[in-house]
């Protein structure tokens, strides 16, 4: 059980999700372990303001422009702080919570200190298939949702450390966001809960997935009433994931990979119709890099682990849903006769 000192809050973040809150907040409110929920409206303009006036226990900050993911959540964060809370947990609008969701993620925190962040099993809204569990990085600067697509839901049912914690439903140490900030507003969205796990992992936290806490969640709920949303912040934000966090003992090994990765992602993404999205992605993702430079002296001068550990908790292979990656990859093993170390 969670010890009666610890103070939790929730954030969620919202922008026109109308359709899917009410049913979001009431797992939230029918959780076994009472929390203090916010909820966090980034400039919503369907009826999601009129639907919260209908839940007065709850929290809510009003947002006039929409800051996206990052922005939103940091809102949340940055109130709980004030709050003293002893976690806060980031839980995504369109997702819905088992009513020990977050007894599971608390108790597995007060029992173990070194914990930064404890991540949840996320499975799709009609239970068939794993949404998440836990996030990967792999040397190839492309991270990926451990098990998405999976129907053997019950396979990842082991309690086990990872790399990240999916933003869509993960508990946060507070004291460890005071120690290594919180998301990177830049990033928007996608991405960032990845930038703070490997920050996490760089200051000597663990992360660790918790599967006793289960979350259902509509993936891409938000981000699909956006044409070319996913493709602009994907090729804008793995570029500055790599840029701030890789230490620079490996930054050339997982750099020309994913020069070779992002490049084909480019000409997929124009074969399909969303080349001007990538296009944009990228060259806002360069700019941004420009600025990053002081972000990354400070994570990498701060960092508490070595570069030995970092490379040992990071993925030495292609996601697997990189399906041309790795027929390009298979090939060049073919012709040189030897695999790249």
């Amino acid at each position: 059980m969670a010890t009666s000192g610890s103070k939790v809050v929730v954030v969620v973040p919202n922008w026109n999700g109308e359709d899917r809150l009410k049913t979001c907040l009431d797992s939230l409110l029918a959780q076994s372990l009472k929390t203090h929920i916010i909820v966090v409206d980034n400039a919503s303009t369907d009826g999601s303001r009129d639907l919260l006036k209908k839940y007065p226990d709850i929290e809510v900050i009003k947002h006039s422009v929409n800051k996206g993911y990052a922005g939103g959540v940091n809102a949340g964060f940055k109130r709980a702080l004030e709050m003293s809370a002893t976690y806060v947990a980031a839980f995504n609008n369109d997702a819905v919570a088992d009513k020990d969701w977050l007894k599971n993620l608390v108790s597995y925190h007060d029992a173990h200190s070194k914990v930064g962040i404890a991540a949840s099993k996320v499975i799709d809204e009609k239970g068939k298939h794993i949404d998440s569990t836990g996030d990967q990085y792999t040397v190839w600067g492309l991270p990926y949702p451990r098990g998405r697509g999976e129907s053997e839901i019950d396979k990842y049912d082991s309690e086990t450390e990872i790399f990240g914690a999916s933003g869509a439903a993960s508990l946060y140490r507070a004291s460890m966001l005071e120690e290594i900030g919180l998301l990177d507003e830049d990033f928007f969205a996608y991405y960032e809960d990845v930038d703070l796990s490997f920050r996490a992992q760089l200051a000597g936290y663990k992360v660790i997935y918790v599967p006793e806490s289960e979350v259902h969640h509509s993936i891409g709920a938000t981000s699909q009433k956006i044409k070319g949303f996913t493709t602009y912040q994907t090729m804008k934000n793995l570029q500055l994931l790599m840029y701030k966090n890789v230490p620079r003992k490996h930054m050339y090994k997982v750099c020309w990979r994913f020069t070779l990765a992002s490049s084909l992602f480019l000409l997929r993404a124009i074969s399909r119709g969303q080349g001007w999205p990538a296009i944009k992605g990228d060259l806002k993702g360069s700019y941004l890099l420009l600025k990053k430079h002081s972000a990354r002296k400070q994570i990498q001068g701060s960092r508490k682990v070595s570069d030995e550990y970092i490379w040992s908790v990071m993925t030495h292979d292609l996601p697997p849903n990189a399906k041309a990656l790795r027929s390009l990859r298979a090939k060049w093993w073919k012709v040189t006769g030897k695999k790249a170390k």
